[in-house]
């Protein structure tokens, strides 16, 4: 029986709907750009996005004001990383790719923040890590070239899905820099905007420039609509939801319904855009998905799964002999 009053079970049926918030950031992303341009996009998001956030992170933003303004470079990469080329440049690419491969691709992004922290950290990476990560990027290359060896070898490679390729490496490096011990301190709400608002910063000229170009600027309401659900949903609401399970179950826990993002993201796409699916949809999503759980799952959880398998055996043979007494 589950029992909203209990922290716990609140926290669990949040986490269930958590990432329907991050995949429709690519869903809405993908329907809003026939209607608003992309820079236009991702600056409207982040800059409702702060003002949502602001009454409750200005007191943090205050108190730590002078490790703020010391990290400024640092925290001027990451709008570039996580809201300029994870923003206008994820809409830039959703001009050529569908969401669905959009999502399956972004998802490696935990195995490549691995692969980054060994490279730039020394971090040491396992047996069961390497061939996680060696599962999900080969699972990301299937994708991108739908499947096609022929493909493969022309390199004649959708921009869309490359592009989605080089946005998955950015959130990674935006993921690493985030755990910088500077930023320890800072309360969670309070640094999130503040992000919010360097990643609206970095947008703020080139939306200038597109404006003037193009002459667009929404005034529909529908367009609207959906900058208001990308700064909600995809920014606020998917933030807020994972910090709160972090807090209430730990965030191993947490991190494991961040498995449930594909195939959220790829069932909202064929239901709300119609998109198709096709065989190398289905083959790179098994590959991505064995990578994540090798690579990030925890130790305890592999070993129990480890576990289970030789009881299955051994469960059919009592069957058995049950059915033979």
């Amino acid at each position: 029986m589950i029992d909203l009053k209990d922290p716990r079970h609140r926290a669990y049926a949040l986490l269930i709907v958590m990432p329907v918030f991050f995949s429709s950031n690519l869903v809405i992303g993908r329907a809003a750009i026939s209607t608003v341009e992309p820079w236009t996009l991702a600056f409207l998001r982040w800059i409702l996005a702060f003002a949502m956030l602001l009454p409750f992170a200005l007191a943090g933003m205050r108190a730590h004001r002078k490790t703020l303004q010391r990290e400024w470079t640092t925290l001027g990469i990451m709008g570039i990383l996580g809201m300029w080329i994870c923003g206008a440049g994820v809409y830039f690419a959703l001009n050529y790719t569908t969401a669905s491969n959009a999502t399956l691709i972004y998802t490696s992004s935990p195995v490549l923040i691995l692969l980054l922290e060994w490279l730039f950290r020394g971090r040491r990476i396992g047996t069961r890590e390497g061939l996680g990560i060696l599962l999900a990027i080969a699972g990301v290359v299937l994708i991108v070239v739908k499947g096609s060896l022929a493909t493969l070898l022309a390199l004649e490679l959708n921009a869309g899905d490359v592009l989605m390729a080089l946005a998955a490496m950015a959130w990674a490096g935006y993921s690493v820099l985030l755990k910088r011990p500077a930023f320890a301190e800072v309360p969670t709400l309070s640094l999130f905007a503040t992000l919010a608002a360097a990643g609206a910063l970095t947008l703020l000229p080139f939306t200038v420039v597109e404006i003037a170009e193009t002459g667009r600027f929404p005034v529909h309401a529908d367009a609207w609509i959906s900058i208001l659900g990308l700064a909600l949903g995809a920014s606020v609401l998917a933030f807020s939801t994972f910090q709160y399970g972090v807090k209430v179950v730990g965030p191993s826990t947490t991190g494991l319904f961040m498995y449930l993002l594909p195939p959220y993201g790829v069932l909202m796409s064929v239901v709300f855009l119609g998109e198709e699916l096709h065989l190398y949809h289905f083959a790179g999503f098994a590959f991505i998905m064995a990578g994540l759980i090798l690579a990030t799952a925890p130790r305890r959880l592999i070993d129990r799964m480890r576990a289970l398998l030789p009881e299955i055996p051994a469960r059919d043979k009592r069957a058995q002999q049950a059915g033979a007494d």
